[in-house]
C-alpha cells in the first residue's frame, strides 16, 4: 500500500487556473497549525499530572480520551457504515495507536522529566523524517532531521543525572505509537473530510485505554477528576489532534515530523513558565537548533502533489469499499 505522502494525487480544483495547490503559504500555514498542537500536547501533558494521584497516569488518559470521544462525536457526527472499508480500518488503527500513545507517555511523564520524555518521544517523528528525506533527498535530505537530533540531545541531555528505566522504556513505547499516529493521521485526513476521521478514532481510542486503566481506576474516580478531565481534554487532545490533522494535510509525513522536533523545546519551556525551572546554556543551544531545524522543514516540506479535496463520506463510490 502507497502511503498518503507518496501516492499520485490529482490537483485540487477549486483553486484558480494555472494556481497551485501546494505553495509556500500552504507550508507555512501547516507548519504553524503543527507547531500550535505542540504548545497544547504539553501544557496539556504537564497539566494532567494533576490527575495522577487520584487515577493514576492510565486513568488520566482513560477520562480524557473519553472526553474527546464525546466531544468529536458531537462535533462530527460520524457515520462509520457509510464508510469505504479500508477509510474505516485505518480509522480504527488510528484510534488504536493514540490510545497507545497518550497512555504510554502518561505513564513516561509520572515517572521521567516531562522534557526527558518528550526527548525520547520524539524519536518516533524523527525516525519518519529520516526514512522519508534518505527515500527522496538522499544525504542533503537528513540535514534537518540530523539538526534537530543535535538539538534534542542538548535540550535532554540524557548524560546528566539518573534515568528511570521503566520511564524511558514507556516514552520509547510511545514513539513507536507516534510514528504510526503520523503516518495514518495523514492517511485518514487525506481520505475523510473534516474531523470525521477523529471522531471515529477517539471512541476506539477509549475503549482501549478504557480496557487499560479501568479496572484499577474506576474505584478511584470521583467527580472532581470527571469534571477535571472535560476540560483538559479540550487543550489534550482535541485540539492538538485536530490541529495535526489539518496540518498533515498540508505537510509531508517526514516535514511533520521534523517539526515535532520543538517539543522537547516546548517542553522545557512549560517548565521554565509552569515550573520555574531555568535552562543551563547548552540547552537554550538546544531550543536554537530544533527551531532551525522547524524552520528548513517549513520550506522545504511542503507536499509537492497535495491531497486532493476529502471524498464526503456518504458520497464515496460504493465499489471502493473493500479495496
Amino acid at each position: 500500500m502507497t502511503l498518503a505522502c507518496d501516492a499520485h494525487r490529482p490537483a485540487s480544483t477549486t483553486g484558480a487556473p494555472g494556481v497551485p495547490a501546494a505553495g509556500p503559504r500552504r507550508a507555512t500555514l501547516g507548519a504553524g497549525l503543527a507547531l500550535t498542537a505542540v504548545l497544547c500536547v504539553q501544557l496539556g501533558a504537564a497539566a494532567s499530572t494533576s490527575l495522577f494521584a487520584t487515577v493514576g497516569p492510565a486513568g488520566a488518559a482513560w477520562l480524557r480520551l473519553s472526553w474527546a470521544a464525546v466531544i468529536f462525536i458531537v462535533i462530527a457526527r460520524p457515520r462509520p457504515w457509510a464508510m469505504a472499508r479500508r477509510d474505516l480500518v485505518d480509522a480504527i488503527a488510528l484510534g488504536l495507536v493514540s490510545a497507545g500513545m497518550t497512555v504510554l507517555f502518561f505513564e513516561a511523564i509520572a515517572r521521567i522529566p516531562l522534557a526527558t520524555a518528550a526527548a525520547c518521544e520524539f524519536l518516533g517523528p524523527l525516525t519518519v523524517a529520516v526514512a522519508r528525506r534518505s527515500r527522496r533527498s538522499g544525504r542533503h535530505g537528513l540535514a534537518w532531521p540530523a539538526l534537530a537530533g543535535a538539538g534534542v540531545l542538548l535540550v535532554t541531555q540524557p548524560w546528566e543525572g539518573s534515568v528511570n528505566p521503566a520511564g524511558i522504556g514507556y516514552a520509547l513505547a510511545a514513539a513507536t505509537c507516534w510514528a504510526s499516529y503520523i503516518l495514518l493521521t495523514q492517511r485518514v485526513g487525506d481520505r475523510l473530510t473534516g474531523l470525521t476521521g477523529l471522531a471515529v478514532s477517539m471512541p476506539v481510542a477509549a475503549l482501549l485505554a478504557a480496557a487499560i486503566a479501568a479496572p484499577q481506576a474506576l474505584s478511584r474516580v470521583t467527580a472532581g477528576a470527571v469534571v477535571a478531565a472535560a476540560g483538559l481534554a479540550l487543550l489534550l487532545p482535541v485540539l492538538p489532534y485536530a490541529l495535526e490533522l489539518l496540518a498533515l494535510r498540508r505537510l509531508e509525513s517526514a516535514a511533520f515530523g521534523t517539526l515535532m522536533s520543538v517539543e522537547p523545546a516546548a517542553a522545557l519551556l512549560v517548565g521554565i513558565v509552569v515550573l520555574g525551572q531555568a535552562p543551563r546554556p547548552t540547552q537554550a543551544l538546544g531550543v536554537l537548533l530544533v527551531t532551525a531545524a522547524a524552520g528548513g522543514a517549513t520550506r522545504t516540506g511542503r507536499r509537492s502533489t497535495p491531497a486532493a479535496e476529502p471524498t464526503p463520506v456518504l458520497t464515496q463510490n460504493p465499489d471502493l469499499k473493500g479495496s
